[in-house]
Parts: C-alpha cells; sequence; structure tokens
C-alpha cells in the first residue's frame, strides 16, 4: 500500500520546536492535513515519542524516531521498529551529549509531554548539541535496535552529510537519504540508488507536509516501513 507521509516533525521537547507542537496536536494535524504516516523526531531525544503513538492510536501510523547530531555536526534521522527500542536509543545517545545545561531563553523550552499534553517534565540537558559518536557508530547503534539511519536534509549548507564531509561516503551503510523539496528532482539522477524521502523538518505545526509523497508499505506497521527503506 502506498501511504503519504512526513517523517522528520520535531515536538515541543526540540528547544527550536514551538511550544503548540504537543503529540495531540502533532497527530491531529497530519490527520487533518491527510497524512498516514509520520514520525516525531526530536533532537537527540526519544522522549516523546512514546506520548505520540498514545495519542495517535489506530487513527495514523507514528514510527517511533530521533534525529541524533553526530560527532561531525552531521543531522541523521533513526527510525526504529517499536518505542522500547527508540527510547533505548535515545538513553544511549542522551549518555554521548555533552554537559551542557540548556538556556531556555535563547534556545527555547525542552519539554516532556504524556498522550494528554501534559507537561510531565522539562530536560536541563541542552538537546541540539552534537554527540561524540561518528555517524558510523550511530548507524551500527541504530541496526542494533533493528532500526536504520537516514542521513537528514542532506542538500542543505550545514548539518548535512555533504555540507559537513564533502560527500557521501561510500562505505557508510544506508539505503535512504532525506532531500527537501527545493532540490529533490534536480538530485534523483545523483543519488537514485537510494530510497529518497521528502519531509517537512516542521517545527510549527503549519509546517506538518501536506500529501505530497508516498512510500509503499507491505503492511502497515513500523517494521515493514523499515523494510520498506531498507533495499541495501
Amino acid at each position: 500500500m502506498k501511504l503519504y507521509y512526513d517523517l522528520h516533525i520535531h515536538s515541543a521537547l526540540s528547544p527550536c520546536g514551538d511550544n503548540d507542537m504537543t503529540p495531540n496536536n502533532i497527530v491531529n494535524m497530519s490527520i487533518i492535513k491527510g497524512l498516514e504516516v509520520i514520525a516525531v523526531a526530536d533532537h537527540n531525544s526519544a522522549g516523546n515519542v512514546r506520548a505520540a503513538v498514545e495519542a495517535a492510536g489506530d487513527n495514523i501510523l507514528v514510527i517511533p524516531a530521533m534525529e541524533v547530531t553526530t560527532s561531525e555536526e552531521v543531522h541523521v534521522l533513526c527510525f526504529f521498529p517499536d518505542v522500547d527500542s527508540a527510547e533505548d536509543m535515545g538513553r544511549f545517545i542522551y549518555s554521548h551529549l555533552p554537559d551542557i545545561k540548556n538556556r531556555a531563553d535563547i534556545f527555547g523550552n525542552q519539554y516532556y509531554m504524556n498522550s494528554e499534553d501534559e507537561v510531565t517534565g522539562e530536560e536541563e540537558k541542552l538537546l541540539i548539541s552534537a554527540t561524540d559518536l561518528s555517524i558510523y557508530d550511530v548507524c551500527a547503534e541504530a541496526k542494533k535496535r533493528g532500526g536504520i539511519m537516514v542521513p537528514a536534509h542532506i542538500d542543505k549548507q550545514s548539518y548535512s552529510v555533504l555540507a559537513n564531509l564533502g560527500f557521501m561516503p561510500p562505505d557508510l551503510p544506508v539505503s535512504a537519504v532525506e532531500i527537501t523539496e527545493k532540490n529533490r528532482e534536480g538530485m534523483k539522477t545523483e543519488y537514485g540508488k537510494y530510497t529518497i524521502i521528502t519531509d517537512s523538518d516542521a517545527h510549527y505545526l503549519e509546517n506538518i507536509a501536506e500529501p505530497s509523497h508516498q512510500l509503499d508499505i507491505l503492511n502497515k506497521n513500523p517494521r515493514e516501513f523499515i523494510k520498506s527503506l531498507s533495499k541495501i
């Protein structure tokens, strides 16, 4: 089945995410827009994934995910087959973040929420820092947990594999890449061996994607979604 998706959405746990990016707001806006698969991918954390999955119920498929910043300062999306795996990865990533305290007045709040959109806590460590894990380390750790790593917005001029490394490492075992809408068509030929996904990277509700791109998934669950991206 072909499903409309947006696999890069930030909640209020990301300091750059608007406080209105609550689990229910994200889920309901995505449904209103006609999406069928979404992923809440906060910076270096899966802390609001469980709440989003619970808020969605059977109304929309939520893929457990997070956006990790590698030691090369490259952003990569990691997708997991279940919430427990994502949270385990989240704890691992958290232990590899520098001990820098968040300045909410500069970077924004980092709110943990439950499925009722109630704030259950606020993260004090700055989540947008780079970890001390290489892109290869992150890829390996995601795979250990049954997940998959996808280099994020590779065409952007910052925090991308092309901007920071200058090329796509040929020995990096990835099967999919994220390319922004603006450059998707122009980069299809060069990166045709990868599955290309295009997402919103939404930090505000109004920026969640319209139903523009589809993925072909055998069954509507996270494990089949990961298989659909794992061609290599």
